[in-house]
């Protein structure tokens, strides 16, 4: 019997990047325009151009690659991807708070999983014409030319956008760094690591598979380290989707206060399930 051969890692990021253009392209039809946007659970925002963005990335993609499985934000979500090899892991419109202000920072963040690993990964931001991509073992890019971390001029202490509570607790510890801006898309504020304009990034506990996939090959083909700071290597595709504090670093010093930090903040899921437990 016939077996059907795999794409590439590259060819796979091929597809992904010519999905996110025309993805960019409809989203920005909604920019900063009378737009219908409402809550759903976790008083979460979500717009009428996330709902069509994702039902175009749904037939674009699935129609090119009909046996990977399927994850995005706003596609109610099934078992049948974990029965898959490889898949999709997609953010039709990620930063949609800041989308909804009109606020340009925002993504479109797409990833091919194969095996828990993300193997190709796009952070689209439209609004300021910036394509970063990365596949496995081919290197990041930047609008199509190598991705490289850069020292930011005068820049005399790191910079770090954080949550409040953690900024209380790097202060506490006497590290000396910058407050960072706090751009609405995590997986922008991920790859602004990668390319030197951040130290770091941080997420509070929470973040799911399709907030980070796209970011992290670019963040792990740049060499640079995205964990849990509980548990380490970050695992996609599997039953749980949501993640523990993570922490994206462009500077190894900073991992001991930002991993200490974040776990005093917001715990780790087995301490949490042990103090449930020991509580009468």
């Amino acid at each position: 019997m016939a077996t059907t051969k795999l794409t590439t890692a590259q060819e796979d990021l091929q597809l992904l990047r010519s999905a996110a253009v025309t993805a960019g392209i409809i989203a920005v039809g909604y920019f900063r325009r009378d737009l219908k946007h409402w809550t759903k659970e976790h008083n979460s925002p979500v717009s009428e151009a996330d709902i069509v963005v994702d039902k175009f990335l749904r037939s674009a993609l699935t129609t090119a690659r009909p046996d990977y499985g399927w994850l995005s934000e706003e596609t109610a979500d099934t078992d049948d991807r974990l029965g898959k090899s490889r898949v999709f892991v997609v953010d039709p419109i990620d930063g949609t708070r800041g989308f909804i202000r009109g606020e340009d920072s925002w993504t479109v963040s797409l990833a091919v999983v194969e095996d828990g690993v993300a193997i190709a990964g796009v952070v689209f931001a439209p609004a300021r014409d910036e394509m970063y991509e990365a596949a496995r073992g081919d290197g990041a890019r930047l609008n199509g030319a190598p991705l490289q971390r850069e020292t930011v001029a005068g820049r005399t202490a790191p910079l770090i956008p954080a949550p409040g509570a953690v900024h209380q607790e790097l202060q506490a510890e006497g590290l000396e760094y910058s407050r960072g801006p706090a751009y609405p898309s995590l997986a922008y504020r991920l790859v602004q690591v990668a390319t030197g304009k951040l130290d770091a990034a941080v997420a509070r506990r929470g973040a799911q598979d399709w907030d980070i996939a796209g970011a992290a090959v670019i963040l792990a083909e740049c060499g640079l380290a995205f964990e849990d700071v509980c548990v380490g290597s970050i695992r996609f595709n599997r039953p749980e989707i949501r993640h523990g504090a993570l922490a994206a670093l462009g500077d190894a010093s900073l991992k001991a206060p930002l991993h200490a930090a974040l776990i005093r903040v917001y715990g780790c899921p087995a301490e949490t399930v042990l103090m449930e437990r020991q509580t009468p």
